[in-house]
């Protein structure tokens, strides 16, 4: 086998085994291949307090704390042993040739199952333990001298104090259940214990991609045609499990290293701030530049790769590129509401809110290097700071298929780092009758506010977060009939302005300063309400808007010649003076 590099690097608290296996002709699996164990147990032993092991392979294999707590454990035994090898040396001075003979032999076994056995398969080691113990006792019983029986029970202690030790690992603790029937050289029970995170060199999220050995299947459906999505329960805990598959988990080894390649030639161009200012002309740009790029790759390493495939690898790379990959999968799922990203990294899976299951944990675990460039996009995407000066940032993102509201926080209010939360809206706006199918309204109370609006009334829409307030604003907007201007005003765009101007709305979304930022150079919301007087007639929709008016200050608005004046100190609902 080649000389395996590795390096250590330090991570917050984390101490990481970086082992290069990318010249390696074999899988770097603990759980599959006794000589990557035994490697690995070797390398625990030269370096000390590892917290992590990640293998480097086309993909990144990542064995977390727990997992490799239970190498860990087994290399300090090993070295605790090799340090007592002498114990382990037959030396009596016994009389009774047949029975040395013997002696010195089952020494001889000892000795192979500790400094061979022990590190490839310390299971295997441990069952032989227990059966050369019993067989030792039945010797015990047959002696026939004094001598013989002392250098047997002197045999069979040492036999008892490796058992022992080994039963001390955690290892071998969560092993016990599954040794009936065991035979050296099935790695079953490595299959259960240990479980990588797999990363493709193209990406920094991780994830988890085998199924859970003792969870429940719920539903398994797909979305966007090509990603696989299962929901697990657990007999012992109340959270579900939603699994995903994405398609850049189901790559071959040719297509990971084009992506590879191409993510790190798009990597060079650095985007500026104002090509942000259009999120959908932009991926349009990156689509076509990543196509003709993945394109030009497979024929010059003269692959035959279908225009279908192409274009599936050009997707992939624009997401982890100009967009926010994984999460973009999970915001693709219309039964996904929430996405929530909590700190520290590396160590926290992803949480979702499902539509049908409530909170689930995802087996997608995201690292520092990829929330810090989804803080860097959402700096650029809203023209907000991110900083320790501000530390909150409220925007929204537009994606294929979905729209999101996020916020996100940073350190010193997040002590451990950035943490991210994502609310989806729907790709299409809610209507009245979309309501009434789903049962969420009444058709009388649909046909009261439809008659409201055609009556150019005013109305308050108020509720509990998640109520669905801004859903039940934006079915509210599609009654407006569409030679009328509407102009929206909210801190944090959510109303569905883009799909109705598509369906021919006359539109204006206004975004005003939001409440949790500090001083900027964006309007309050008092004064972008005032800004709507010189814009000419229309209908005025003022979204969530989570501040206050200045004072007791009143807004006068000019409808048909007529002075309207609307007394307002507080748009939350709070002392609102009704007009």
């Amino acid at each position: 086998m080649p000389k395996i590099n590795y390096q250590v690097v330090r991570e917050g608290e984390d101490t990481i085994l970086l082992i290069d296996y990318e010249n390696i002709l074999r899988i770097p699996s603990i759980e599959d291949d006794a000589l990557t164990m035994s490697t690995i147990i070797d390398k625990l032993i030269e370096v000390k307090n590892v917290t992590k092991i990640i293998f480097s392979q086309k993909r990144d294999y990542e064995y977390d704390y727990n997992q490799t707590l239970l190498l860990v454990e087994i290399a300090n035994l090993y070295n605790i042993l090799v340090k007592q090898k002498q114990v382990f040396t037959f030396t009596s001075a016994i009389t009774d040739v047949i029975f040395k003979k013997h002696i010195a032999s089952r020494y001889a076994d000892l000795q192979r199952l500790i400094f061979g056995t022990l590190k490839r398969d310390p299971v295997a080691a441990y069952v032989e333990l227990k059966r050369m113990m019993r067989h030792e006792k039945l010797n015990l019983e047959a002696a026939t001298t004094e001598q013989v029986a002392q250098a047997q029970n002197g045999f069979i202690s040492l036999i008892n104090y490796l058992i022992t030790s080994l039963e001390s690992t955690k290892l071998m603790q969560l092993a016990q259940p599954y040794l009936q029937g065991f035979k050296p050289g099935d790695r079953n029970i490595y299959r259960l214990l240990f479980t990588p995170t797999i990363k493709p060199d193209f990406m920094f999220t991780k994830l988890m991609s085998s199924y859970p050995t003792n969870g429940t299947e719920l539903e398994t459906y797909t979305v966007s045609e090509d990603t696989d999505i299962t929901i697990f329960s657990f007999p012992s805990s109340v959270k579900y499990l939603y699994h995903m598959m994405p398609p850049e988990f189901k790559l071959s080894e040719e297509e990971y290293e084009i992506l590879d390649t191409s993510r790190n030639i798009m990597a060079e161009h650095k985007p500026k701030k104002e090509e942000f200012v259009d999120p959908e002309r932009m991926r349009e740009i990156f689509y076509n530049i990543g196509y003709d790029l993945i394109e030009e790759l497979v024929n010059h390493k003269g692959l035959k790769f279908s225009q279908k495939k192409i274009d599936k690898l050009t997707k992939i790379l624009v997401r982890y590129t100009v967009g926010f990959g994984l999460i973009e999968v999970l915001l693709s799922d219309e039964k996904i509401q929430d996405v929530s990203i909590n700190s520290p990294y590396g160590q926290t899976p992803m949480f979702i809110v499902h539509q049908d299951y409530g909170d689930c944990y995802t087996n997608v675990v995201p690292t520092v290097q990829e929330s810090e460039s989804w803080a860097s996009k959402l700096r650029m995407i809203s023209g907000r700071p991110l900083d320790e000066a501000n530390q909150i940032l409220d925007t929204e993102i537009h994606l294929p298929g979905a729209t999101a509201r996020v916020s996100a926080i940073t350190s010193p209010l997040d002590p451990t780092g950035l943490a991210f939360s994502f609310r989806r809206h729907r790709d299409k706006p809610w209507t009245l009758p979309l309501f009434i199918k789903a049962k969420m309204i009444s058709p009388l109370a649909a046909g009261l506010l439809s008659f409201l609006i055609d009556g150019t009334r005013t109305l308050l829409v108020c509720g509990t977060r998640s109520s669905g307030k801004t859903s039940l604003l934006g079915s509210l907007l599609v009654e407006i009939m569409r030679r009328y201007r509407i102009i929206t005003i909210e801190d944090t765009l959510e109303l569905p302005t883009i799909p109705l101007r598509k369906l021919g709305f006359n539109i204006q979304p206004l975004k005003v300063s939001s409440a949790l930022g500090k001083e900027t150079s964006e309007m309050t919301a008092s004064d972008g309400i005032r800004s709507t007087l010189r814009l000419g007639d229309s209908a005025l929709f003022v979204g969530e808007v989570r501040s206050s008016l200045r004072g007791d200050e009143e807004v006068v608005i000019i409808e048909n010649g007529l002075t309207k004046r609307i007394a307002i100190k507080n748009l939350d609902g709070k002392d609102l003076n009704s007009f």
